[in-house]
């Protein structure tokens, strides 16, 4: 079994209102970390960003998850990350098509909002310039078997930024685990739930994190389902936060370079 001094978790967390109710029940004793993303960073910007400031912390194993996602029982993620350990894998997540009814991208890639990375194995061949150039995939590429898949995807998107960097992940020959997930709740068809490979119940992602608080019907949905896992005793410990103050005003420089290029080309 993994130690728990080298496991650590890491939220880019939009919503810190939300983010204060769901992190109560993530994993305990573990090292907390959280990217300040209400400048916009997030996506591949905020993995980028991740692997600079996580750099020789000594983190093995390093599970990714959004502030709107809701633990039903948070002992289960030491059970997976021993079951990735023993069976060789360095990558686990949800399909981002195919799995979901509301997501049917490329199922050859994970959705980032629970991920689980076998962070010191990656740490040592990540290469940002080589992850830049890999955001394609060519026909047939990956020989997933995708016919238990209940919902539409597309095998070609290109949709997220960061397929790149999973899809350089499988290029490089690390071992993806694609974990189950289901809507559960008849009255809410966004939430999804995510399983063990033994079938047990992991978490909940309730999806629109950015909402909580401000949009009366997203809010009443989330609230719903943290009722659901209030029963676990609650962990109050402060992350370690990140924040790049000059995120937004770099993005809108390049934007405005670019723009700039392409009038003078014209």
């Amino acid at each position: 079994m993994p130690e728990k001094k080298n496991i650590a978790i890491l939220t880019t967390v939009a919503n810190f209102d939300l983010y204060k109710k769901t992190s109560v029940l993530f994993p305990k004793d573990i090292s907390r970390f959280v990217i300040d993303g209400t400048n916009g960073m997030h996506s591949l910007h905020s993995i980028f960003y991740m692997f600079k400031k996580l750099k020789g912390k000594e983190i093995d194993w390093l599970i990714m998850a959004d502030e709107d996602v809701i633990f039903a029982d948070n002992s289960k993620v030491f059970e997976l990350i021993n079951y990735m350990a023993l069976n060789k894998y360095s990558v686990c997540g949800v399909r981002d098509g195919g799995m979901i009814s509301h997501r049917n991208q490329n199922p050859h890639s994970i959705n980032t909002f629970f991920s689980i990375l076998h962070f010191s194995e990656i740490e040592k061949v990540f290469n940002l310039k080589e992850i830049k150039t890999n955001h394609y995939i060519s026909a047939k590429e990956f020989k997933d078997d995708l016919k238990h898949l209940n919902f539409g995807h597309a095998v070609d998107s290109l949709y997220e930024p960061y397929y790149g960097f999973y899809f350089w992940l499988r290029r490089k020959n690390f071992k993806f685990l694609f974990l189950k997930a289901e809507m559960p709740f008849q009255e809410d068809n966004i939430t999804n739930s995510v399983f063990m490979p033994n079938g047990d119940l992991l978490l909940y992602h309730t999806w629109y994190a950015r909402t909580y608080g401000s949009n009366k019907k997203h809010t009443a949905r989330i609230d719903k389902v943290l009722e659901k896992t209030t029963q676990q005793q609650k962990n109050t410990v402060d992350p370690v936060i990140f924040k790049d103050r000059f995120f937004a005003l770099k993005e809108y420089c390049k934007k405005t370079i670019r723009k700039i290029k392409i009038k003078l080309k014209n």
